[in-house]
């Protein structure tokens, strides 16, 4: 008796407008390269967006596409490709179009921001998920029924999500594990030189430390509680406390390994997050200010053209002329 060859798991990649092109390339060569590595076809998959002609990536590369917004097989595994602005590339019409083949059936996953279009069509609530590390803040104003996490990619039933970047490769070595098996994923890894595969245990940003350049236990200690507490700043005498320093001491280190006080370091988070929010989401300016520590909405502007040389409405009104003037 002849045994007919399993049948390819197709996959479809939504291409969204200024989508990130490592993130969907580091997908489609995992499949590529299983196919190869097996001997067989594992996998398929077509390219499809709005119009059904070509979508260009951020770094402006053109990608022919397959077609349309169509209906699919309800075994279909649905990729949205995000990248640049996704709060404009996602939709009405996409939106709608992933609750009707999520209702079908079909397992629906996001690359890099395409977790935005996903959680615009209510599938991510209740579901635990992860974005590009940059659009956390955003995502987690935007949609608070989602169990946003900091890891590289997230697994929940049939919702999958990624960081962006090599996150998608990850995220397609647990699934070729799921479905094809450990050795073939491994063989896949090995084959595109990827020599740590990481798990959805893993965060999607480097350590403070190395982030900063500085290996320091305390001044990092310091700095998470920062980056924690950025709604409600803490006092830079508490964190001295909390970690066994004096206040004076908490200062000289800043000044040794940050050239910049404490009190300085701790506002460039605060008005980061403030720029993000800003550019990234509908929220009202008096709203962005308190989610970053400022109760006075004058101050906020004050401190806020000392870093960026620019006003809160000012950054907004650019934005929003930037992206009419891109249609």
């Amino acid at each position: 008796m002849t045994l007919t060859a399993p049948k390819p798991h197709h996959f479809v990649f939504v291409l969204l407008p200024r989508f990130s092109m490592l993130a969907f390339a580091a997908a489609v060569e995992a499949l590529r390269v299983t196919n190869r590595m097996t001997g067989r076809t594992c996998y398929s998959w077509t390219l499809v967006g709005e119009g059904g002609e070509e979508a260009t990536s951020s770094a402006g590369v053109a990608v022919r596409l397959s077609g349309d917004l169509e209906v699919l097989n309800r075994d279909d595994t649905v990729i949205v490709c995000g990248g640049i602005d996704v709060q404009n590339a996602t939709t009405k019409r996409l939106v709608n179009w992933l609750r009707r083949e999520a209702r079908r059936g079909c397992a629906v996953g996001g690359l890099c921001t395409g977790a935005h279009a996903l959680a615009a069509a209510g599938l991510l609530d209740g579901r635990r998920a992860t974005i590009h590390w940059e659009n956390l803040d955003s995502f987690a104003e935007d949609f608070i029924d989602v169990n946003l996490t900091r890891s590289v990619f997230a697994i929940d039933g049939g919702r999958y999500t990624t960081a962006g970047g090599t996150a998608s490769l990850d995220l397609m070595l647990k699934l070729i594990a799921r479905q094809v098996g450990e050795e073939t994923a491994s063989a896949v890894a090995d084959q595109l030189i990827y020599a740590s595969i990481r798990t959805d245990r893993d965060t999607q940003r480097l350590s403070i430390p190395t982030r900063i350049g500085v290996r320091h236990p305390k001044l990092s200690a310091v700095i998470k509680e920062m980056e924690n507490h950025i709604e409600d700043p803490i006092s830079p005498a508490v964190m001295a406390r909390d970690v066994g320093l004096s206040t004076r001491q908490l200062e000289r280190l800043f000044r040794r390994y940050l050239n910049r006080s404490p009190k300085r370091y701790y506002m460039e988070l605060r008005l980061s997050k403030a720029r993000n929010l800003l550019m990234q989401t509908d929220m009202s300016v008096i709203n962005v200010a308190l989610a970053c520590g400022f109760t006075s909405p004058s101050h906020f502007s004050k401190c806020y053209r000392a870093q960026y040389n620019t006003t809160p409405y000012r950054e907004r009104g650019a934005m929003a002329a930037d992206r009419a003037e891109r249609g």
